[in-house]
């Protein structure tokens, strides 16, 4: 989230849709890769191809599939 912008400074997995940050619930960070690595999620922002249903602040997601660099 802290690559979004957002006042919350928890590391948790997140999501931009259209310039509005979603914690995403259903799959954690450290399921797609080294999340300290130079290209992981702490410190890049990264594509990826989600599915699932937004309730509130956070997205429950189904599917989260990251795109290639």
């Amino acid at each position: 989230m802290c690559n979004f912008g957002t006042k919350d400074r928890t590391c948790s997995l997140s999501i931009q849709i259209n310039k509005k940050a979603y914690n995403v619930k259903g799959t954690p960070i450290d399921d797609h890769g080294d999340s300290h690595s130079k290209d992981g999620f702490y410190n890049a922002v990264r594509v990826a191809k989600v599915s699932g249903k937004v309730e509130k602040d956070d997205l429950i997601a189904e599917t989260f599939i990251l795109q290639e660099n």
